[in-house]
């Protein structure tokens, strides 16, 4: 009779847990729903085979939070109130030109965000509408550089606008652009005829129109472009470039000579081509070194160092280590594998040789910003953007192969790492992780999360 009644119970507990997981599922389903008719956005559709194609993850997509104890994250705030800006009426340049990009970086630079993207997505927008806002500024001038009081008007006027779209009001600092970046600095040639009579324009503009998003970084065309430019107009127009001053203060004048190249791009491209050059070119930039920054990893080598096989000590130091590191930014896949591989060369020369990533299950996507604490995403190594709209708020495109392990250096040096060898190209989504490694932050996942990933992991662009 006891163990019947135990049997009873058993079942009535099973049958309670799937009636609370069925209403969540209901819900969660229903709420997805109501929200995918909203055009161009996402559809509802089985799991892609083999290599999962990038997701778009915006508040439409997320469920309810599952740890209401926890304010929202914020990769999912509310988007500001926009404000008419108070211009200084002396900037010579007709704002309406370049419109367009404008907007794209008061969204990519969105105030509660900016911080958060500043190294893959504000940033490089921002640099490109310095460069592009140049070019609008030579279209109506013999010049492709502002003189100083006129710089300093117009970009008074370029953080107003922004500012008044939604962007964060410091961007100045956050990406360490000044009103001097319009002037050309040091760089000798700074009007039209003189830039056109030294530099082979036509081969400039070929090489950077268009700029292949695919080739540019690992077999560039525009950039030696650009520095062959750069280093002819340095030079005055000496046709040798085997002398050219490496000195401090001869890469400040190249480097301004460069902002001069992007001007005269800028000028013979539209807004909308050079925009998509230059953050190409950013790109390719920004995604050769890891943006975040690694306190001495004392307790997790102390932890690990003799590891060999599962640990929990060791996996539970090395995940509170990476949860402050997550609090950082959103990285793009390619930095993820930057940061993984600079983070397993400090542990090694602490003296950790075992590989603590594959015995702590440590994916790429850890060592970017969560959601929830929970799940993690990487940007695609190509130039993202944030995207706004009054339907569905922020969003951003996540890469869904950045489940795959971080990966753990063949050695504690860095030399060897090339993002361009065969063998360094990001693998398609792994067979499912072995369930029984310690310290898998991701083993405790809640019902309400599962249902996030499943529906996440059903969306195709």
């Amino acid at each position: 009779m006891r163990i019947l009644r135990g049997a009873v119970y058993r079942q009535l507990l099973v049958l309670t847990i799937w009636i609370c997981v069925s209403q969540d599922v209901v819900s969660e389903k229903t709420e997805l729903q109501r929200n995918s008719h909203a055009p161009d956005k996402f559809v509802l559709s089985d799991p892609p085979i083999g290599l999962f194609k990038p997701i778009e993850i915006s508040p439409a997509v997320i469920p309810r939070n599952p740890y209401p104890v926890e304010p929202l994250p914020p990769m999912y705030p509310s988007f500001p109130s926009t404000y008419e800006p108070i211009l200084t009426g002396k900037c010579p340049v007709n704002f309406s030109l370049i419109s367009s990009i404008m907007e794209k970086t008061a969204s990519d630079c969105s105030a509660p965000l900016a911080g958060l993207v500043g190294n893959v997505i504000c940033c490089p927008q921002v640099n490109s509408l310095m460069h592009i806002f140049q070019g609008a500024y030579s279209s109506e001038s013999s010049s492709l550089v502002l003189p100083q009081i006129a710089a300093d008007d117009c970009f008074s006027d370029i953080i107003s606008i922004l500012a008044s779209r939604g962007a964060n009001s410091t961007i100045p600092r956050l990406c360490s652009v000044k009103s001097s970046n319009l002037t050309g600095g040091s760089c000798p040639v700074k009007d039209i005829a003189t830039f056109e009579k030294i530099v082979n324009t036509s081969k400039l503009l070929d090489a950077c129109d268009p700029v292949d998003p695919l080739k540019e970084c690992c077999r560039p065309i525009c950039h030696p472009a650009i520095m062959e430019a750069a280093l002819h107009i340095s030079s005055g127009g000496s046709s040798t470039l085997d002398n050219t001053n490496t000195s401090a203060t001869g890469i400040d004048v190249i480097n301004d000579c460069k902002s001069v190249v992007y001007a005269w791009l800028a000028r013979n491209l539209s807004p909308e081509d050079a925009n998509s050059a230059f953050r190409i070119l950013s790109g390719c930039k920004v995604n050769k070194v890891c943006p975040l920054e690694f306190k001495e990893p004392s307790a997790v080598i102390k932890a690990c160092r003799a590891s060999a096989s599962p640990n929990p000590l060791c996996c539970d130091s090395l995940n509170a280590y990476i949860a402050a590191i997550q609090k950082q930014m959103l990285i793009t896949n390619r930095q993820a594998i930057n940061c993984a591989t600079m983070f397993g060369s400090m542990l090694q020369k602490g003296g950790v040789m075992t590989d603590v990533y594959e015995l702590c299950d440590v994916d790429l996507k850890d060592f970017s910003l969560q959601a929830y604490g929970q799940q993690g995403c990487l940007l695609r190594s190509l130039p993202a953007d944030v995207i706004f709209d009054n339907a569905t708020g922020f969003s951003f495109t996540c890469d869904l192969s950045d489940n795959i392990a971080a990966p753990w250096p063949s050695s504690s040096s860095l030399s060897t790492l090339s993002l361009c060898a065969p063998e360094m190209s990001l693998p398609a989504l792994p067979v499912a992780q072995n369930s029984g490694k310690l310290g898998n932050s991701k083993s405790g996942v809640g019902i309400a999360t599962f249902i996030l990933l499943h529906l996440i992991s059903s969306i195709t662009l």
